[in-house]
């Protein structure tokens, strides 16, 4: 149930004794894990040595514009904004599929995209221009397109930031944003590109870490049950995988540990979170945290607070996910035709198409 991360571009002896220890779910590659395209491909493969059953996933924000890890020689994406301005769904396929290609090149297997945030409040300091656009329609059509372009080409997709992150006036990465509309205007508007992400069987969705008093007086969405489970499983019948978003961030770490957010995430009907650590400068505590975060998720299970049904459930839409996209073997590291496909001719059309709506 955790996808965590490494300090830097190889596997520590920390992350190798911890995942003897527990099952990983998976890692996320960041900035400081990435030197070449042939080592993050061996990376990559790597990181397969961790799991003793089902292979990890190696996943990354790979969304295009300011939220790119891997940068030239892969395809330099101008940022979905310029998908919103075309209205070309075509374009928006085209792109997802040059993208999983670039991805799956070097092993990556679970992109944290596409943004599903409307880009509702020009004040918004994290979304801008991530978001596809402004209205519910275009980040639906064109979400849509890129959960099929991702997905058709073997990499799974999860739409973000469940129940909305578009009109908000804070950074979650640096304090809790406050969204203030009514439940009908939010199930009007901010729902409808999640609902046809579901209706495209995205793999995966990830939360929000965002208060919404009129869903949840108390709770920052992640860790809310009325709307993690009552919501997006149970109202919208999401059937994948739900993921918290980095419990590192301070919208959560100012309040809860990682390890008692870790718990009540899942309690609440999250089935994997994320441990990032991508804002900090104490990386050697990586797999500290991360062994604190699988340790409080087993002694929630023994004493009840994550029930064992629970806890079987967000395995079983894990492990399916997995036997989903990651039934072939991850190709072995340092691919002889790797820079053939990495911001090819190909794709570099496509970029400079996008480019023209910039």
């Amino acid at each position: 149930m955790l996808i965590g991360s490494l300090p830097a571009t190889t596997i520590t002896p920390e992350m190798r004794s911890l995942a003897r220890e527990f099952q990983l779910g998976g890692v996320t590659l960041f900035k400081r894990n990435i030197e070449a395209p042939e080592q993050v491909a061996e990376l990559s493969h790597d990181l397969q040595s961790l799991s003793s059953g089902l292979p990890l996933w190696v996943a990354v924000d790979q969304e295009g514009g300011r939220v790119a890890r891997l940068r030239a020689p892969f395809t330099e994406w101008p940022p979905m904004a310029t998908l919103g301005r075309s209205g070309d769904e075509a374009l928006a396929r085209r792109f997802a599929a040059a993208l999983a290609a670039e991805l799956k090149a070097v092993g990556v297997t679970l992109d944290y995209a596409p943004v599903l945030d409307i880009h509702t409040n020009p004040r918004n300091p994290i979304i801008g221009d991530r978001a596809l656009g402004e209205d519910a329609d275009t980040v639906a059509r064109l979400g849509a397109a890129i959960v099929r372009g991702l997905q058709e080409n073997g990499v799974a997709a999860c739409g973000k930031h469940f129940p909305g992150h578009g009109d908000t006036a804070v950074d979650s990465h640096l304090a809790l944003p406050l969204v203030e509309h009514p439940p009908d205007r939010i199930r009007r508007v901010e729902f409808v590109p999640f609902r046809e992400a579901i209706r495209h069987d995205v793999a995966f969705i990830m939360t929000a870490h965002i208060l919404v008093p009129s869903l949840d007086e108390q709770l920052p969405a992640t860790l809310s049950p009325t709307i993690v489970r009552g919501m997006l499983r149970e109202e919208l019948d999401f059937d994948g995988v739900i993921l918290s978003d980095d419990l590192e961030m301070k919208a959560i770490a100012d309040t809860y540990t990682v390890a008692d957010a870790a718990v009540q995430a899942i309690a609440a009907g999250c089935d994997g979170v994320l441990v990032c650590r991508a804002l900090s400068e104490e990386r050697s505590r990586d797999a500290e945290v991360h062994g604190q975060v699988l340790e409080a998720l087993v002694h929630a299970v023994e004493d009840g607070r994550i029930p064992h049904k629970r806890a079987e459930d967000a395995l079983a839409r894990n492990r399916r996910a997995k036997e989903r996209f990651l039934a072939a073997p991850v190709a072995p590291g340092r691919q002889p035709g790797l820079r053939h496909v990495l911001g090819n001719d190909a794709h570099r059309r496509i970029a400079d198409e996008m480019s023209r709506f910039l």
